[in-house]
């Protein structure tokens, strides 16, 4: 095999998407600071054990695991960042108040989401801890959306769920019998899978009104009419009532995005714990946000604060969306005259790119537009439209 050959699913970012992905990262936390939120950088790997404990079965598959050298102890590399950020919320910062935190920077898969998908998504999130009301859950879907306005993605639809429905039925089937891990996976599949027969099979021993709940799910989706018909549909399982409103009144806050539902939605990590959304865009194969709350994530590190927040992949984002222009630029001779440099220098300073022709060699560049010219016309060095 060829040295040059990159693993599967993982690839360089040449020069126009890079520009393209530099940008929309500088624009996206941009955004996130007008909101209030404060950067972090978490490290790349951690013990496994800070990264892993309390978030499910999936993320513990896609975390690549190695030795540390020094110490010997098994670390990851983050594949993602919310139990990091969490961390550094109970931790680090261990406020009492209110936290707006934000991020971007790659993590690793073991294995692509989707089979065009990278395994070096670069993550960008933004989260809140210390609120457990739904103004928090709103701040969180207003600013993923004017982060895909920002990226200028189009046609946005916000689908929306709540975890604790699915959550709540299968509690109510484990009064009775205790179900191993495998069997609550399968079923959280099925229920993704919109498999209905295959969900029958699996929940054939539930009490009979939990079973016609999980089967309701499966039909669950769409406009705001679902709501009407999963108040019928879920209350023989006594589902709390408050969880359909609440994501009624979430709805009713979103004003520049179609608006729909899929109550057995399960996309995403196993840490969400209440209100969850996903964002989709026209021409993109999959969502291009997932976000939701998840108040128990920082459990394991001694402090259970409420936390809802959002995160994307900017890579996947630059693909949903149309190439930016080119930058304009200015094309100059090379030279060692004082004269020359100074205009060179006055020119890069005022923010224009000025790319300098080496001697026999004319600039290669795929990421300039050189639509003027630095000319000396008498004596006096001035920019010319080429």
């Amino acid at each position: 095999m060829s040295a040059w050959v990159l693993p599967d699913h993982i690839a360089d970012v040449l020069p126009s998407e890079a520009r393209h992905i530099e940008e929309l990262r500088r624009s996206l936390l941009d955004t996130a600071r007008g909101y209030g939120y404060e950067l972090v950088m978490p490290p790349m790997l951690e013990h496994l054990e800070s990264l892993l404990t309390g978030t499910g079965e999936a993320l513990d598959l896609q975390t690549f695991k190695l030795v540390d050298q020094l110490s010997g102890r098994t670390l990851g590399l983050r594949a993602d960042t919310t139990p990091q950020v969490a961390r550094i919320d109970a931790h680090l910062l261990n406020r009492k108040g209110v936290t707006r935190l934000c991020y971007a920077g790659s993590v690793l898969h073991t294995r692509p989401d989707r089979p065009q998908s990278t395994r070096e998504p670069l993550q960008f999130g933004a989260e809140i801890y210390g609120h457990a009301g739904r103004e928090a859950d709103v701040e969180v879907l207003l600013l993923a959306l004017d982060s895909l306005k920002v990226a200028q993605v189009s046609d946005v639809s916000v689908d929306l769920s709540d975890a604790r429905i699915v959550r709540h039925l299968l509690s109510a089937a484990c009064v009775q019998q205790v179900l191993p891990e495998s069997h609550m996976l399968q079923i959280h599949a099925a229920l993704a899978d919109k498999d209905a027969s295959e969900l029958a099979a699996l929940t054939k021993s539930f009490p009979k009104a939990v079973q016609q709940a999980l089967l309701a799910l499966v039909q669950l989706y769409g406009d705001y009419k679902v709501l009407d018909e999963a108040e019928k549909a879920l209350s023989p399982a006594c589902l709390l009532p408050e969880v359909l409103s609440n994501l009624k009144w979430l709805a009713a806050q979103i004003k520049d995005a179609k608006v729909t539902f899929d109550l057995a939605d399960l996309g995403g990590y196993a840490y969400y714990s209440g209100a969850r959304f996903a964002m989709y865009a026209k021409g993109a194969p999959d969502s291009l946000v997932r976000g939701g709350r998840y108040d128990e994530v920082g459990a394991v590190f001694g402090r259970n604060r409420p936390a809802v927040g959002f995160s994307l992949d900017i890579k996947e984002l630059v693909r949903a969306v149309a190439p930016r222009p080119l930058k304009a630029a200015i094309r100059a001779p090379w030279g060692e005259s004082k004269p020359l440099q100074e205009a060179i220098n006055r020119l890069r300073q005022s923010g224009e790119t000025v790319v300098c022709v080496l001697p026999g060699h004319e600039s290669e560049v795929d990421e300039f537009n050189c639509d003027r010219a630095l000319v000396e016309v008498a004596g006096q060095w001035q920019v010319k439209a080429i």
